[in-house]
């Protein structure tokens, strides 16, 4: 089990970016994923996503200068700290994530005509449990995105 289940998350991953390749977003990373999937439309700042991603603000500055190259967020002003920055994802940045959710439905859709309805939903059931319960009250502050 605990072989398989980083082998079916890189499955996945390696045909996500595969396909977001093919679409036009081949300078995406999985990194850059976990990134997009904290920061909500209000934007975020450099060390929440550090805290978040579990690394330093120097590398958190360094993931953001590429991904404002490529088009995908953009900083903007605090709306407190004058001289803070609110990272923000741009029309390109939600087009990724966008594309994103899409491809990663398809994906178990096709899970799901292979293995069946309820056996996929027993599947994410019981990982649920199993997470939660090894993991109680810490799952926010403790559980962190692993590439």
């Amino acid at each position: 089990l605990t072989s398989l289940l980083p082998l079916s998350y890189s499955t996945v991953i390696y045909e996500l970016h595969d396909r977001l390749s093919e679409l036009d977003f081949g300078d995406i990373r999985p990194v850059h994923g976990f990134m997009f999937n904290f920061i909500n439309p209000d934007g975020a700042t450099g060390i929440e996503l550090a805290e978040y991603l579990g690394i330093t603000k120097q590398a958190v500055s360094k993931m953001v200068d590429y991904l404002e190259k490529s088009g995908y967020v953009m900083r903007k002003a605090h709306p407190t700290d004058k001289r803070g920055k609110i990272i923000v994802l741009t029309e390109r940045g939600w087009l990724v994530v966008k594309a994103k959710e899409k491809i990663l439905t398809e994906i178990e859709q096709r899970w799901i005509e292979k293995v069946g309805t309820q056996r996929l939903q027993m599947l994410k059931e019981d990982l649920t449990t199993l997470v939660y319960e090894a993991n109680e009250d810490r799952l926010p502050t403790r559980l962190r995105p692993v590439w």
